[in-house]
């Protein structure tokens, strides 16, 4: 079975790294060019001990609790291990040395340095020292053989060629000589490995590889000196039975990078390893593949073919029993004596150490269940396959996992936290404030600062009950601390808002449960336990409902009345995290927003901050920096905004999120140079970064705006989220916000009719707002792109039709109240709409062409005379003369509109917006009263509801009228052509009216097929391509002749009270007199 090479985590910024064991291969310690020396427990280590020893740091080694450290002050120094205490500087050079190693005892220190010199060091008296020159160019590696009887150095080996500068040496070349007897020398060279002879100085053997393609660049031992793993500039790691000559295990740097520093564990299990970036990787089970090909020797040395059998039985039997134990590290204390056993014997000669030997079978069998691929790569035909093949038979059976391998569940953290192992550290830092906690010989405080002094002054607190949690809000500090074996978790809140006199309360959890995160909200507090519970509190300390989470609880955030919790959902595999979050809603209306959906993460990535923006949107960071936001308008999705990685200058650089904010759109966060967290001193300086979809094809014009669009569309959700949440929310801004998006859409709209991607330029157009349709009508049509046009007016009416559907349902209730405080401005807009709804297909076409020049802000006037304008051009196609059809219309529609109350009403409605404001011109309000149009009886009512106000006798008339209205109602019905004809002469025409009569002909002339619709649309195309003054000519024409029929209408309405009869034939030609008594019912409601 191969070994399996675990995922690269971080180590130390970009640069040249070193790694070694303890002597108990307890834990894994590196250095780097940060300077640091860091001590891992295990490859999953997150807090691992730094010890800061200099600026850059070449090489490090370890033995007998003693740590070395080539630095780049020219010194090697010396550190206690495992408490990294400074011990002294064992030497110095007149350059920084680049390599140092121990001996077999750890009594002397080699090193090598750039100024061409060899230093040979006693550790407990740096006095004694040897000093080797001569060298014709810098040292890169030195080795000391196990019996110090020779000093290897690659100056003396012309096996690369020379350089005055370390840095443009193609190889490290760091030599390795066989544990235990030293027989031979290991030496890089190009592709290939060198084996030389300690005895004899004679090159034995050359070790390689058809898959190195680059330059060998470390080699190591195994503890039992029979392999022998290497490292090359490429990142391809092998590994070698020295005995065999076979290339047992090749695994390649899962991103190809050089790898410049290797260690093997004591026991033989694992291999850690090192690259210039930085990154730490470790091979594990190494034992499991490396020593098959050996135990295939030593059973083909065997000479009895029954003591072989016996052997191998017996070891089956072992085999099992060390399956069962899981192959844990337990067997590193049990070979440890069997090296020592080994230091006399050949290393060439078959181990006869029991627990070696179990080692070696098991590996043995476990590669024969795989033996396919054992028998094709691992081991060749003359190496007596026969000898393997009583192993297979009982073996097959056996079943092996082979696929992914589970991922390590990421630790609960507190978003906005350092380390807790640090002794000063950020314990929370967000919008509101910054808490720091201090934990050192002097004193144990924690520090509340807040951003605004008006909030809360800062605050100092002794933190005796050992707080290492906290969260800060508007109203509140909460802390919590982890139980012992004496006390129980605590939490403790400091509500500083409280307007009596005490101010903090402290919550004991139940004996074993501990807090694990926790959050401020709006009046509330959440702590997730260890009990996979939620526990919920008020902000003065009332304990509230508690629920169960599905899982371990990672991190919480609160905001408002939002809690966002995040827990692990399941076991996560191949380094990918499987986390779930829940949002929930606190307020009056308790709910569950997301109900534990999976948490989308880079790959093999974790859980970096959880938070919400300054505006209230989820928003959550991996440990790749890439930002994500919750996307409410899709279904509650998550977006990626931003990767905080394309604005770090180096790879080990990151950014330390501590807010978001929508509007503007700033992601705010501190550079961290070679870490992923600040220090607390000096006080670091917080950066802005920009927000940036990941759209494709950025760098073209139509690409950036694409992202812009959406960018603006998705960071502007919250406006909408607010509103409906009861938060008062900043209009101006969303118009603002609104207003650029439309002239996005405009100029991709333009953008794409400069590609000729018509259907494109319609798909834009959906998406636009009325107004913004009808410039892109305009825009169309001076392109001379008249199908599209066409296509885009069709799209208006829809538009049209759906925002007065929506527009009515809103407004119905408030009709009447409205119609009292409209401006005479504003009723005059809507007498104009109500002499188009008179005229029906006349008026839409010509109020399109009014709507390219005025503002937004007469948008629902315009919506009501489209809306109108298209329930006649759709139901009434085919007619001879569009503009003679209202009279028709009405009185056909007349009988289905008795059960249509509601259209009745809202027509009634609308008219009751004009008489309001004219209340000081009576003449003008009065007009439509005598106006005989059979479709405007509501008009008529309305106005003489007014004069009821202004006197008691009008509003007896007004009785009398509609009593007589009544009697009369049938009349217009039974002759409505009349009243048609009527209509039709008394009404005035638009200028649209007036300029289509007069090219009628000409539109014909040129398309002869075309139906009375297709005149009015053609017209409609080319009355929009005239200029603004041409339009507004026609306009004032229209309105000029219109002006001798209003002083007709004032002068008949002045004659009104003394001409009775004159007003009853007027109200004769009323058809719809039960909208007048309803009218007149809902003045007098009022």
């Amino acid at each position: 079975m191969p070994c399996e090479r675990k995922p690269m985590r971080y180590g130390h910024s970009e640069g040249h790294t070193d790694v070694c064991f303890d002597d108990e291969g307890k834990c894994i310690v590196t250095c780097g060019s940060d300077g640091d020396v860091r001590i891992w427990e295990s490859l999953d280590d997150d807090d691992p001990k730094s010890i800061n020893v200099g600026e850059k740091v070449y090489s490090v080694a370890l033995k007998n609790g003693k740590l070395v450290t080539a630095v780049s002050n020219n010194t090697v120094q010396i550190h206690t291990f495992p408490e990294g205490d400074p011990d002294g500087i064992l030497t110095r050079f007149t350059t920084n040395a680049n390599h140092v190693t121990f001996n077999s005892s750890g009594s002397r220190v080699a090193a090598g340095s750039s100024d061409f010199i060899v230093k040979i060091v006693e550790v407990v008296d740096s006095s004694q020292q040897k000093t080797l020159r001569g060298h014709d160019a810098p040292i890169l590696s030195v080795a000391l053989d196990p019996s110090d009887e020779f000093l290897t150095q690659v100056a003396q080996w012309k096996i690369l060629q020379k350089s005055s500068d370390v840095s443009n040496a193609k190889s490290l070349c760091r030599l390795a000589w066989q544990p235990h007897s030293g027989k031979l020398l290991a030496v890089p060279v190009d592709l290939t490995v060198q084996l030389y002879d300690k005895n004899t100085w004679t090159h034995v053997s050359t070790l390689s590889d058809d898959l190195i393609t680059q330059v060998v660049n470390v080699v190591v031992w195994s503890p039992c000196g029979k392999f022998l793993a290497a490292g090359t500039v490429g990142g391809n790691l092998l590994i070698w039975d020295v005995e065999a000559k076979l290339c047992i295990e090749r695994q390649k740097h899962e991103k190809g990078f050089t790898v410049c520093g290797m260690a093997w564990h004591p026991s033989g299990v694992r291999i850690a390893y090192t690259d210039t970036e930085g990154c730490l990787g470790l091979l594990e089970g190494v034992s499991s593949s490396s020593p098959s090909s050996s135990s295939t020797v030593q059973s083909t040395k065997a000479t009895a073919a029954k003591e072989k059998n016996d052997y191998d039985d017996l070891f089956d039997e072992d085999d099992d029993r060390m399956l069962d134990e899981g192959m844990s590290d337990s067997r590193s204390p049990v070979k440890k004596p069997v090296m020592e056993e080994d230091d006399d014997d050949d290393d060439l000669m078959p181990a006869t150490g029991r627990p070696r030997n179990r080692g070696s079978f098991l590996d043995d069998d476990d590669n024969s269940q795989d033996a396919g691929s054992v028998k094709l790569d691992g081991v060749p035909e003359e190496d007596g396959s026969s000898a393997i093949l009583p192993a297979v038979g009982p073996a097959v059976s056996r079943p092996v996992y082979e696929g992914p391998m589970p991922t390590q569940p990421q630790r609960a953290f507190q978003p906005g936290s350092t380390p807790v192992h640090l002794m000063h550290r950020f314990m929370v830092w967000n919008s509101v404030g910054i808490v720091r906690g201090y934990n050192d010989d002097q004193d144990n405080a924690i520090d509340v600062e807040f951003h605004d002094t008006a909030v809360h002054h800062a605050m100092h607190l002794t933190n005796t009950l050992g707080h290492t949690m906290a969260d800060l809000s508007q109203e509140a500090v909460l802390l919590a601390c982890e139980g012992t074996d004496e006390l129980a978790s605590k939490i403790q809140c400091l509500h500083f808002s409280c307007w009596d006199t005490h101010k903090d309360w402290i919550v004991d959890l139940p004996k074993g449960e501990d807090v694990r995160a926790l959050c401020l909200g709006q009046g509330w507090a959440a702590v997730a336990t260890s009990a996979l519970m939620v526990r919920l509190f008020s902000i003065g300390g009332v304990q509230k409902e508690i629920f169960s989470l599905p899982g371990a609880a990672v991190c919480m955030a609160g905001h408002g009345e939002q809690l966002l919790i995040v827990y692990h959902r399941g076991t996560g595999f191949d380094g990918d995290q499987a986390l779930g979050v829940q949002l929930l809603q606190l307020g009056s209306k308790r709910r569950q927003v997301i109900h534990g959906e999976p948490l989308p993460l880079s790959r093999k990535s974790y859980l970096a901050w959880l938070g919400f923006t300054a505006e209230g949107t989820p928003c959550c960071i991996d440990s790749e920096g890439v930002v994500r936001m919750l996307n409410r308008t899709l279904g509650n999705t998550w977006t990626p905004v931003c990767n905080t990685r394309d604005s770090c200058k180096s790879r080990s650089d990151h950014y330390w999120v501590v807010g978001v904010h929508e509007n503007p759109q700033q992601l705010r966060c501190i550079p961290c140079k070679g870490s992923r967290f600040p220090p607390t001193l000096p006080r670091p300086a917080v950066a802005v970064l920009p927000f940036n979809l990941p759209y494709c094809q950025t760098t073209t014009e139509k690409g950036q705006m694409e992202e812009q669009y959406w960018r603006s569309m998705l960071f502007h959700n919250h406006f909408g989220f607010l509103s409906s949440s009861g938060y008062e929310i900043d209009s101006e801004g969303q118009s603002q916000a609104e207003k650029e998006q439309q002239e996005l859409l405009m100029k991709m709209f333009a953008l794409s009719c400069k590609l000729e991607r018509e259907f494109r330029c319609v798909e834009l157009a959906e998406m636009m707002t009325h107004s913004v349709v009808t410039l892109a009508i305009r825009y169309a049509s001076r392109s001379r792109r008249m199908a599209l046009a066409q296509r885009l007016s069709e799209l208006a009416l829809e538009k049209a039709n759906q925002f007065q559907e929506e527009e009515l349902e809103e407004e119905e209730p408030t009709y009447q109240r409205g119609s009292r405080q409209m401006s005479s401005r504003q009723a005059q807009v809507e007498n104009g709409c109500e002499e188009e709804e008179e005229e029906e297909e006349d008026y839409p076409q010509e109020e399109q062409m009014d709507a390219e020049e005025s503002t937004e802000t007469r948008m629902p006037s315009k919506y009501a005379s489209l809306l109108k304008c298209i329930k006649i051009t759709v139901f009434k196609e085919g007619r001879v003369n569009p503009f003679k059809v209202s009279g028709a219309g009405k009185s056909s529609s007349s009988p289905a509109g008795q059960p249509r109350t509601t259209n009745v009403l809202d027509s009634m409605t609308v008219s009751s917006r004009k008489p309001t404001p004219l209340g000081g011109t009576s003449k003008q309000g009065k007009a439509p009263v005598l106006k005989p149009l059979a479709p405007k009886p509501k008009s008529k009512t309305q106005a003489t509801l007014l004069q009821m106000s202004a006197s008691k006798g009008s509003s007896k008339k007004l009785e009398n009228s509609q009593t007589e209205a009544e009697k009369v109602k049938p009349a217009p019905a039974a002759t409505p052509p009349a009243s048609v004809e009527n209509v039709e002469n008394r009404k005035p025409k638009t200028g649209f009216q007036l300029w289509l009569e007069e090219n009628r002909k000409s539109i014909l002339t040129d398309n002869p097929d075309f139906k009375e619709m297709d005149v009015i649309k053609e017209g409609m195309g080319r009355f929009r391509t005239l200029s603004a003054e041409e339009r507004l000519n026609w306009t004032e024409k229209a309105k000029g002749d219109s002006d001798p029929k209003k002083r007709k209408r004032e002068d008949e309405e002045q004659l009104n009270e003394q001409m009775e009869s004159d007003e009853g034939s007027a109200k004769k030609k009323k058809p719809l007199d039960t909208s007048a008594k309803l009218s007149a019912f809902a003045f007098n409601k009022e």
